[in-house]
């Protein structure tokens, strides 16, 4: 692989690319301290809804990651500050108990301004979809965290919270908003906090759609790994092209002429 030295910093996904479920691929610490030696600014970006912020940052400090606030984009934080933005008053959350505390600041509500989706796991099922159903039907925003169609667990491949977005999209005409990864805004400010352009960014993730996809979308490099839930079929398959394949996180440093 050639290597590039226009790369001024990285966006680094999280599952599938550090971790998967609770064990850690290897590489991830070695690479984090390189690009730490070499003064190179990153920030951890993520889709995950199951975890608030300040649980996200203690699992990835059991995995020796250390970061601060700072350092990480989660769907959940951007959520709320669409919310914020948006000037809602009143919210129907589909999300995990850990996470609510994060929108304290609106009204729960069963005729709410917006319904927003997260990862709720088991609790999925027709009542509660229905009950949704009917929401936006007198009115509410849909409004999800993401829509990535499936994630890589333990024990193989699962499906994510996409597939319930759109069907309740089809059912209820709306088009969800979506706030994390693949919407260009999410990579755009992470971008920003760096003080870097777009285009001097590399995105580092698993997922051809979300992570490469809508990186490239929003004018960034990207770099797509051979781990999580990479698969070679899902890459011949996709138009999206990345502008590198590596094996694993262990391999950033290729990217760079250092």
């Amino acid at each position: 692989m050639d290597a590039h030295n226009d790369i001024k910093g990285v966006l680094l996904d999280l599952d599938g690319v550090f971790y998967v479920g609770e064990r850690a691929i290897e590489g991830g610490q070695a690479s984090l301290q390189w690009l730490r030696e070499h003064a190179i600014p990153f920030r951890f970006i993520t889709n995950t809804t199951t975890r608030s912020p300040a649980s996200l940052l203690e699992k990835l400090e059991k995995f020796g990651l250390h970061a601060k606030a700072s350092d990480v984009f989660t769907a959940v934080s951007a959520t709320v500050s669409y919310l914020e933005n948006a000037g809602a008053n009143s919210v129907h959350l589909l999300v995990r108990d850990e996470v609510k505390p994060a929108f304290k600041a609106f009204k729960q509500s069963d005729s709410p301004d917006f319904v927003v989706i997260g990862d709720i796991g088991a609790r999925w099922h027709y009542d509660e979809l229905n009950q949704v159903f009917n929401m936006l039907m007198e009115g509410a925003t849909l409004l999800t965290m993401h829509k990535n169609k499936y994630w890589q667990g333990e024990n193989g491949l699962l499906m994510d919270i996409g597939a319930f977005v759109a069907a309740l999209e089809y059912v209820s005409g709306q088009e969800a908003i979506v706030v994390g990864k693949p919407n260009g805004a999410f990579f755009s400010l992470a971008c920003q906090s760096m003080g870097l352009a777009n285009h001097d960014v590399a995105i580092i993730g698993d997922d051809i759609e979300s992570d490469i996809g809508g990186g490239r979308t929003a004018g960034l490099r990207s770099a797509l790994v051979k781990t999580g839930k990479y698969r070679a079929r899902t890459l011949a398959e996709t138009k999206v092209r990345p502008d590198w394949v590596i094996d694993s996180i262990a391999d950033i440093h290729t990217l760079f002429s250092i």
